[in-house]
């Protein structure tokens, strides 16, 4: 079963998540791990499992991101099992009376990254999941790490 995962990456914690993902799902023949200014359309030959990740960026993916969900073909992921992920601060963390409500409306980015992966006809495996950073650079929250990897078990056990 051939599988991607494809994320982009600031401070290199999105990549962490992703590299956990990869790491989790299979075989390393079977599983490719690239950033998602990296992609050409080969690699999504034949995939199975698309996994797409990416940091909350003002409340969304990042650009290059946004760009790569845009570029996709419509329906060329019909038939294919897709999941989002992002990374993000936990409110809880965050000492900010405004925030909650500018996160309520405008969200994180695994959900319109999960909605564009729907809309190119794939077909979406669990909810949208995200992975919680320390601060803005990270580091990663600990556990994070091995929970990517547990919901990318869950990707798996879903087909």
């Amino acid at each position: 079963m051939k599988m991607l995962v494809v994320y982009d990456s600031f401070f290199g914690n999105t990549e962490k998540v992703a590299q956990a993902i990869g790491a989790a799902l299979d075989s390393p023949e079977e599983v490719g791990i690239l950033r998602v200014g990296d992609v050409k359309p080969e690699h999504l030959a034949d995939v199975e499992i698309l996994i797409v990740g990416s940091p909350t960026r003002g409340f969304s993916p990042s650009p290059d991101a946004k760009a790569f969900l845009k570029d996709l073909p419509n329906n060329s992921l019909k038939g294919v099992t897709v999941a989002a992920f992002d990374t993000r601060v936990k409110l809880a963390d965050v000492n900010s009376r405004i925030l909650p409500v500018f996160v309520k409306v405008f969200g994180y980015a695994a959900k319109p990254i999960a909605d564009r992966l729907e809309k190119k006809g794939g077909n979406l495996a669990l909810p949208p999941e995200g992975f919680f950073v320390a601060d803005t650079e990270g580091p990663m929250k600990e556990g994070e790490i091995e929970r990517a990897a547990e919901w990318a078990k869950q990707i798996l056990a879903t087909r």
